[in-house]
């Protein structure tokens, strides 16, 4: 039985109350609509084209409903046990269902905000709050999320694998781009998404979003692994729909709207300017930082010490490697030791902080076209990439790693734009980690005053020849042979200057 079209909900004229399962009753009232139905018989009751009072969104009940079966072409159909006496429908305050969508969730005023704007707009929002080696109290984060409406909240700790499989490739090619950068946030970002994207593949979520800027790189760095790793997958980025960043130009908006719908605003004074924190380095930027002649004001740091008020006895470390991978960390002043890849790297932060090493204050270019000042401070990483530095450079053949230095220049410019998972950056990953093999050995450094300063290393694998290169002893080298390997490089330039001689010539004619 079909229900007719119009605004009385009318049963066809053959039946009457009463009649069994064709048996139908209807009344109108504000906002709810009722059929009494035929005294416990089956049915299937279609409705097709509701008035506009209860298009687009709607709630249903029945008192023993077992079941909503969706047709096409919008109707509903709903399949009762035949006891049931009434269905209503009553016109719901939310917006129909757009689907499942799976936010990168921070706890923080922006990603609450979102959380909820997300769930105006329709969505059911799943959030994921990654553990990456952040301070958070992530239990908090789990409540406020569920206390906002999302249907669930996953807590994810990734640090083993952000260490294992991005920080370890990046100390292996050197990576640093633009000369300075160690890439921290850039590193972080595909780890997140990762687990993010396979998150909203478990949940069968249409959608994932985030919180990113639209003048940043990190909005890139997201969905290009996303889209990588999910080609179907629907990015839900408000900040760059107009809807959204038109209604929030600012924070006293996102505050208001934050007071307005109940989520909880911090009570703690806001810092002037944004930052984010990983087990790699914590970034600050933005507010008065935007400006690139103000300096960083002395409360601003959090990870490292103030180099000039760093303890005056410095921090003797050994750091072995294996395939130009960190695997022992050994301090030679209490004898304390660090082996599993976190442990080690949390270590290596806490003595680098202690001394104030690893903090940088740059201006960058943003893959998306403008410069930004950035201020960075990376303490374990700025430790390892001078250390894995030295005892590549014992151990590597010259020219390989002259090639190895244009590919980790290539892989610091394609993870900083965010192509981590691009079939280049894998190839590039696969020939650093083939010339690393050699790169075995133990180097031995000082941390003091804000410095790294390389004391010694050794390796099985070393190229270095002390009896070659010794002053004192001629070994199989014999210096006459220097004469004509001289006579052979010079050859290229006396022709050049030969004829620059004869230009310089005619130009005085």
């Amino acid at each position: 039985m079909k229900v007719a079209q119009d605004r009385n909900w009318l049963a066809p004229p053959s039946a009457s109350p009463g009649q069994g399962s064709a048996g139908i009753a209807s009344s109108w009232g504000p906002g709810i609509h009722s059929l009494a139905l035929g005294p416990r018989s089956p049915f299937l009751l279609g409705i097709s084209i509701p008035p506009p009072e209860l298009q687009a969104s709607s709630t249903i009940s029945c008192c023993c409903l077992r079941s909503l079966i969706p047709l096409s072409g919008g109707v509903l159909a709903e399949r009762g046990a035949g006891c049931c006496r009434v269905v209503s429908m009553e016109k719901s305050t939310m917006a129909q269902s757009k689907g499942t969508v799976v936010l990168a969730y921070s706890g923080g005023l922006d990603t609450s905000c979102i959380l909820v704007w997300l769930k105006e707009q329709g969505y059911d929002v799943i959030a994921y709050l990654a553990n990456i080696g952040q301070k958070e109290d992530f239990e908090a984060a789990r409540k406020k999320a569920l206390a906002l409406g999302a249907k669930k909240v996953y807590i994810e700790d990734i640090s083993r694998e952000f260490v294992e499989e991005f920080i370890w490739p990046a100390v292996q090619a050197n990576a640093l781009y633009e000369d300075r950068y160690l890439l921290g946030t850039a590193l972080a970002r595909p780890c997140i998404a990762r687990r993010q994207v396979e998150i909203a593949q478990r949940e069968g979520a249409q959608h994932v979003a985030h919180g990113a800027t639209g003048k940043g790189n990190d909005q890139v760095r997201f969905e290009l692994t996303c889209y990588a790793l999910c080609p179907k997958i629907k990015v839900v980025a408000p900040w760059r729909l107009p809807e959204f960043y038109q209604r929030f130009p600012g924070r006293r908006e996102l505050m208001d709207y934050a007071k307005k719908h109940g989520i909880p605003v911090p009570v703690t004074p806001q810092t002037p300017w944004s930052m984010d924190e990983n087990l790699m380095h914590i970034s600050y930027e933005a507010g008065i930082l935007e400006n690139p002649k103000n300096q960083a004001p002395p409360g601003l740091y959090t990870k490292t010490r103030d180099p000039a008020t760093s303890p005056d006895n410095p921090d003797v470390l050994e750091i072995k490697f294996e395939r130009g991978v960190p695997v022992k960390v050994t301090n030679i002043g209490d004898g304390a030791t660090r082996s599993s890849a976190l442990e080690l790297f949390v270590y290596l932060n806490d003595i680098a902080g202690k001394h104030g090493v690893g903090r940088i204050d740059i201006v960058e270019n943003r893959f998306v076209g403008m410069k930004s000042r950035g201020i960075y401070e990376t303490p374990a990483g700025t430790i390892l990439y001078h250390a894995h530095l030295d005892i590549e450079a014992f151990t590597m053949d010259r020219e390989v790693r002259k090639i190895k230095q244009g590919l980790a220049l290539k892989f610091s410019e394609l993870v900083y734009n965010g192509f981590w998972h691009s079939p280049e950056c894998e190839f590039l990953r696969h020939c650093i980690r083939r010339s690393q093999e050699p790169v075995v050995g133990t180097v031995r450094l000082s941390v003091f005053k804000g410095q790294v300063y390389i004391l010694g290393r050794e390796s099985p694998r070393s190229l270095y020849n002390e009896e070659l290169v010794s002053m004192n002893v001629q070994g199989d080298y014999e210096p006459a042979d220097a004469t004509g390997f001289i006579n052979i490089n010079s050859l290229r330039l006396k022709e050049y200057h030969r004829l620059q001689s004869k230009v310089t010539v005619k130009q005085d004619e």
